[in-house]
């Protein structure tokens, strides 16, 4: 392999507090202006470059940007995978969330962890070794898409458009580990219906808030059937979100002295590999079954949420002894002196990510890995520096290893 370029710090921090400085809540203005000058930043490198457009479902458009470094030929081609669109700011924050402030140990805004900063590890790692002069055999494509949260609409519609290589890399952070597996989630809706008296009477009652507080902990708690090893098991999760009660389809809350005979509970989950949305969804109902037992005359429907035309995040693996694994493996030790985690680990193994369609879609082999994790999607975002600095030397170790020196 030829010997690392060194990367210029400064502005490869410079780079990514330019992108946390341009806002890209999901679905706004913002969102499609990150995309232009992503495309602008591909072009500025030599690269090709474009904004690949589709329809959002809405009636609208979005746009994804595309860059392709092609190579001499005959090496392997190596994909990267990240989302620009970011979620909104929440309270609690301490810093500008849209300064991009960076201190000797942090970045921090909105968004940064989640997932600008592996984003930018990847064009920069590009970048470096461009300008270093350095020519692969193999292609790398760039993907920055959006709609990720929305199910990863952005990255199925790529694909549809014909985006796709021999081995990819998914830059959602997990802390510099090598994410070889995660569960595929999901969304569902639970209405409880019992039936109202008065406190006087409540022995007569069948309280659906009651027969709610015995089944959350129960949902919360579950495993699913089907499991193919007891790593693929403990990628098995549900959790209720939202929960809502009181009196008819309105569930009125302005009379507590009536017992609650309406009860909506929203959640989500995730299953892995070789189980399936159908297994999942008989498994809860056969909770719900035991409820209706211990609260005689509760009824209840179940309905698991669909997202439209798109597909839901699907599950994704990958075997530990892949070549696109092992050479993420052997970057992140030449670069950190260490072992790098990889498996199932956690809580990475919980996320949806896009590696879910490249897997479901093409049966393309990848790897999870991206800096930031600690501190994602919470007051004060932020990714520590050093691992996105080390990120970027990790990213060109295994685009040299695959894509081979020309």
């Amino acid at each position: 392999m030829l010997s690392l370029p060194d990367i210029d710090e400064a502005r490869c921090l410079d780079f990514l507090s330019a992108m946390v400085r341009q806002p890209s809540h999901s679905e706004t203005e913002g969102e499609a202006r990150l995309v232009c000058s992503m495309v602008d930043a591909l072009a500025e490198i030599g690269i090709e470059a474009e904004h690949q457009a589709f329809d959002d479902g809405k009636g609208g458009a979005r746009h994804n940007a595309i860059g392709r470094w092609r190579g001499t030929g005959g090496g392997k081609s190596l994909l990267f995978n990240g989302h620009l669109d970011t979620n909104p700011v929440t309270t609690g924050w301490t810093v500008d969330p849209y300064r991009g402030l960076v201190t000797p140990e942090f970045i921090y805004g909105i968004g940064v962890s989640n997932m600008k900063a592996g984003d930018a590890a990847y064009f920069c790692a590009v970048r470096t070794l461009i300008e270093a002069g350095i020519r692969l055999k193999g292609d790398v494509i760039l993907t920055f898409v959006v709609g990720e949260l929305q199910g990863g609409i952005g990255t199925w519609n790529a694909i549809k458009a014909g985006v796709r290589a021999d081995y990819f890399v998914n830059s959602e952070p997990t802390d510099l580990a090598a994410l070889t597996m995660h569960g595929e989630g999901y969304q569902f809706t639970i209405e409880l219906k019992g039936r109202t008296r008065h406190l006087s009477k409540r022995e007569e009652a069948v309280d659906a808030i009651a027969a709610a507080c015995d089944l959350i902990p129960r949902l919360n708690a579950m495993t699913f059937s089907g499991a193919r090893s007891p790593t693929h098991e403990s990628i098995n999760r549900v959790n209720v979100g939202v929960i809502q009660g009181g009196l008819g389809p309105q569930m009125e809350g302005w009379r507590p002295p009536q017992v609650a005979d309406v009860v909506v509970l929203k959640g989500a989950g995730r299953f892995a590999p070789g189980q399936t949305l159908a297994g999942a969804t008989a498994d809860i109902r056969a909770e719900l079954d035991g409820l209706a037992t211990r609260f005689p005359g509760l009824e209840y429907t179940l309905t698991p949420r669909q997202r439209g035309d798109a597909p839901a995040m699907p599950a994704f693996e990958v075997s530990p002894d892949s070549p696109i694994v092992k050479a993420v493996n052997r970057a992140y030790e030449a670069v950190r002196g260490a072992p790098q985690p990889t498996g199932a680990v956690g809580p990475a193994r919980f996320y949806g990510t896009d590696a879910g369609h490249f897997y479901a879609e093409l049966g393309m082999e990848g790897v999870v890995c991206g800096p930031g994790g600690r501190y994602n999607t919470m007051p004060d975002e932020r990714v520590d520096v050093a691992d996105y600095l080390d990120m970027i030397r990790i990213y060109m170790r295994v685009i040299l290893e695959i894509c081979e020196a020309a």
